[in-house]
């Protein structure tokens, strides 16, 4: 039998994404980010969310896409990935869904010039809607979340 499982639904250059509920602290408007020099590109610096230091990592840039000017709609989603938080930067957070485990199938090699290994799988909702599932593990490869907990330290 077929369990729902809960995504927090977000946008990136016009493609849906999602994560599972449970591996999300928060969603939080924009704030100002304090840049850290000598990281990768994508990492876009710290926020201090409520006296706790995040690093912030901007999934366009992750993902290899066109960076974008923020507007009112950004959000910096807050997860745990690896006993670690870290904020991700998307262009919006529209919802929250339930997707029937059956309706999730195995990502395809390549998927829109992402690495595959970015996504656990791509449900598909309706008759012509894909929402592309993260897999949070491998958007941060082993090296970059030990160079990230040295932030919180």
């Amino acid at each position: 039998m077929a369990e729902e499982i809960k995504v927090i639904v977000f946008t990136l250059a016009q493609e849906e994404y999602g994560i599972e509920v449970d591996k999300v602290r928060t969603i939080e408007r924009m704030v100002p980010i304090t840049r850290v020099p000598k990281t990768p590109v994508f990492v876009k610096g710290v926020i201090n969310l409520r006296g706790i230091v995040i690093p912030v990592i901007d999934l366009r840039g992750r993902f290899g896409l066109v960076e974008a000017e923020q507007t009112e709609n950004s959000r910096i989603i807050i997860v745990a990935a690896n006993d670690l938080e870290v904020g991700f930067i998307v262009d919006s957070a529209n919802d929250v869904m339930d997707v029937m485990s059956d309706a999730i199938e195995n990502p395809p090699e390549v998927l829109g010039g992402i690495k595959a290994k970015y996504i656990s799988g791509v449900a598909k909702i309706g008759e012509s809607r894909l929402l592309i599932l993260l897999n949070l593990v491998e958007v941060l490869s082993r090296s970059e979340i030990i160079q990230l907990e040295q932030f919180g330290e």
